[in-house]
């Protein structure tokens, strides 16, 4: 479930081709159309509510589901059906990427969605994905530990705290979990940032939770699939390079 990108470099794109390159087969639900292209986002309009209902509905009738990827949501509404769905089926693991802004800077999260997922949504969650500037505004807080640490107490079972808006060699994603001590990977940074990154990440995630992995083990596969992805990534447009989400990366090169 998320916004459609016509650059192709974000979104539902994004969810398809890597849920695809790593075997899966995905099941597109749009919750909203963006203007957008490799540079921001410059307006989105939300997929009504019950038309969404009816698509899991119809769905969840005719086929297996073994996970569910959250990107942008569009709005409360839309929290509301998912939670409806969720509801009926528990034991679904939930991936969510709690898009609020693009790279660019462009809003994508209203104040009344971005309360319906902490306050609600985040309780079903497997993992959640936000990265710095995402973790701070739903922690309330710039010191990633505490706001961390208030989506926890909120009830969210883990948080992945991606580091790709960060700086130094090395791309640092943290797992916080409630009476855990924190892990954490560190990936090459490649320089600068790169379109639907966020989105690729999550939906990998979501592929190995589907096939049977472990969280841990999902993290460490999806972050091998971003990375190699980076490294083949395609000058699209004049903003962010779009990684290349053809392929999984082989064994011998992980």
């Amino acid at each position: 479930m998320s916004g459609l990108d016509p650059s192709g470099g974000a979104g539902i794109q994004a969810d398809i081709q890597a849920i695809t390159a790593l075997g899966a087969h995905p099941l597109p639900v749009l919750t909203c159309l963006t203007v957008q292209d490799t540079c921001n986002v410059h307006g989105a309009t939300p997929v009504e509510a019950e038309l969404i209902r009816a698509q899991l509905e119809c769905l969840e009738g005719d086929t297996p589901i073994h996970a569910v990827k959250t990107g942008a949501l569009g709005n409360a509404g839309v929290v509301a059906v998912l939670l409806e769905f969720l509801t009926r089926h528990p034991e679904l693991p939930l991936i969510v990427d709690p898009v609020i802004k693009a790279a660019g800077g462009g809003d994508l999260a209203d104040q009344a969605l971005i309360e319906s997922m902490t306050q609600q949504l985040f309780s079903h969650a497997d993992v959640i994905t936000p990265n710095g500037v995402e973790v701070a505004l739903l922690g309330h807080s710039d010191q990633e530990t505490q706001a961390v640490a208030r989506l926890l107490d909120a009830g969210c079972p883990s948080v992945l705290v991606t580091g790709g808006h960060g700086e130094g060699p090395d791309i640092i994603n943290t797992l916080y979990r409630q009476q855990r001590h924190p892990q954490q990977w560190a990936v090459k940074r490649v320089g600068g940032e790169y379109h639907g990154t966020g989105c690729t990440l999550a939906a990998a995630i979501a592929a190995g939770r589907a096939a049977g992995l472990p969280l841990e083990a999902a993290i460490e596969s999806a972050q091998r699939f971003v990375s190699a992805a980076i490294d083949r990534a395609l000058a699209v447009g004049s903003g962010q390079p779009v990684p290349d989400r053809s392929t999984a990366p082989s064994p011998a090169s992980s």
